[in-house]
């Protein structure tokens, strides 16, 4: 049961290389007991696997092919949707093939077919089992949108056995239920990585690290920026304060009564309405520090409440 779209590139990336590592016949083994036993359906009666990534459906006819011992065992027909996609859908029909696989895999009985044999699984091929799952009924979506890996399972009893397998690896995993079907999904970046790289995709999961890092400096950026608007902002909303009261003053009094230093700090001022303190005070004969500039626009500023007291007519 596979839910990739064309568009999930990094999906296909990711499936890519999962079948890449299917190097010996143990792999090949536990990979496709991962492929059957999260196929779209499977019992005593056939075999459905249906997938809309090429390489995954030659992957499963290969495997089974290899697992038979014999060509052509799987049948393929191919639908092309409305928006361009195929899906291959693989069937295993014939009895003697399905008895056989069911043999091959220990599945002795119906109740065990939609559930996982751990014992059956040698744990050195534990991520292949988990490959054939995501290759059968995994996807992930492009990291720069969005953190968000699942399995869509068609039975509920096989998705606890999931659920139980990735939480004992030291994963956060969550289910859901959608259309029908039981839906296994991980949201957290760091489990995601850890799975991809538990499967064997190294790559993909370095890929989405690097996703994580950019994003990380990105809304750092972001926040910069964001800080030094707000800064921008206070010392306009300052400057024009400032300002007011220096041309209340002149209008009142005017700036030659202000003493020698206040008198200059007026000038500088006005003359530069868009400079922080900082930048004032290297504007000075005599530069200041920060406090400095603070302390004599705060006296220009007492002055100027002073004369508004004295002179309401003007204010």
């Amino acid at each position: 049961m596979s839910t990739e779209v064309k568009s999930t590139s990094f999906s296909s990336e990711v499936k890519r290389e999962l079948t890449q590592h299917l190097t010996d016949s143990d792999k090949k083994y536990a990979c496709l007991y991962g492929m059957i036993l999260f196929c779209k359906h499977f019992s005593a009666e056939g075999l459905v696997f249906q997938t809309e990534n090429k390489l995954v459906a030659d992957t499963f006819i290969s495997l089974t092919d290899d697992l038979l011992g014999r060509k052509k065992t799987v049948s393929v027909s191919e639908n092309t949707k409305k928006n361009g996609t195929v899906l291959y859908t693989l069937s295993v029909d014939e009895t003697e093939n399905i008895e056989e696989i069911i043999f091959r895999f220990r599945i002795s009985s119906r109740t065990l077919i939609h559930r996982i044999q751990g014992e059956i699984i040698n744990n050195n091929n534990m991520f292949a089992f988990l490959s054939g799952a995501f290759l059968s009924c995994g996807s992930i979506i492009d990291p720069n949108k969005e953190y968000h890996l699942e399995f869509v399972i068609p039975y509920k009893e096989l998705c606890d056995d999931l659920s139980d397998m990735l939480l004992s690896m030291g994963l956060t995993v969550n289910s859901t239920v959608r259309k029908g079907a039981y839906v296994l999904y991980i949201k957290g970046s760091e489990s995601i990585e850890d799975l991809l790289t538990i499967m064997g995709a190294t790559n993909s999961s370095l890929e989405l690290m690097n996703v994580k890092i950019l994003k990380d400096v990105r809304n750092k950026a972001n926040r910069i920026a964001n800080c030094d608007s707000a800064n921008i902002d206070r010392i306009i909303r300052a400057a024009e304060k400032q300002i007011e009261d220096i041309l209340f003053i002149e209008k009142t009094e005017g700036l030659d009564s202000l003493p020698p230093e206040l008198y200059e700090m007026a000038i500088v001022r006005m003359d530069n309405p868009e400079f922080s303190l900082k930048e004032l005070g290297e504007m000075l004969s005599k530069p200041i520090g920060r406090s400095g500039i603070n302390h004599r626009l705060k006296r220009i500023s007492d002055i100027a409440d002073r004369l508004r007291e004295e002179y309401p007519e003007e204010t």
